[in-house]
């Protein structure tokens, strides 16, 4: 089947769809809890979700971090991302043990939908600095195989450019104070449901 690709155009899905998306990932994640996978047909979803969009799913048990696993490149349908990375946040992140049945009764499932990642012209660290958005935009570091990336909502715990990229360089392998010219970097924004 034909997939639409709207990486250039300004993307805001409805309230209906998102809240199929957060039924999505919560059917996902029951499905897990027996054993199984959700089968996914696209045909059963509007065309808005079956777009190819990278996700990040955001697991919270009592308001404390129980997962999160997501893409950066946008490879599948919408649904199929969403339903792979609610699965994945679940069982898969290596953080924590495999989510369980009581856990799921107090579970928060949130889902940031990625614009497509453009890249950043800098010549020193303090271009790149001068460049960030605090609360507004993620970033994607990447120097040979070093690579790390922070959504936007990380700037609460991280609130100014500096220390969002030097926790994003110890994430991604670096040193807090590395710098190279070889470093790339890419900026996102994200769609936030709920």
């Amino acid at each position: 089947m034909a997939h639409t690709s709207l990486s250039n155009i300004s993307f805001i899905l409805a309230p209906p769809h998102k809240q199929q998306l957060l039924e999505l990932a919560g059917d996902s994640i029951r499905k897990g809890l027996c054993g199984e996978t959700l089968d996914i047909r696209q045909t059963d979803y509007p065309e808005p979700l079956r777009v190819l969009r990278a996700t990040f799913v955001t697991l919270h048990v009592d308001e404390k971090l129980r997962g999160c696993i997501g893409t950066i490149e946008a490879r599948k349908p919408l649904v199929e991302d969403v339903a792979s990375n609610a699965w994945g946040a679940a069982f898969r992140d290596t953080r924590f043990s495999a989510l369980t049945w009581t856990e799921y009764e107090r579970l928060d499932i949130h889902i940031s939908v990625l614009s497509q990642p453009e890249p950043l012209q800098f010549s020193s660290e303090e271009e790149l600095l001068a460049q960030l958005r605090p609360r507004v935009d993620g970033l994607i570091i990447e120097e040979g195989y070093h690579r790390g990336t922070f959504l936007p909502s990380v700037w609460e715990q991280l609130p100014t450019p500096h220390e969002f990229l030097q926790n994003l360089k110890h994430k991604a392998g670096l040193a807090p104070d590395y710098w190279s010219s070889r470093i790339r970097v890419r900026r996102y924004t994200t769609e936030s449901i709920p």
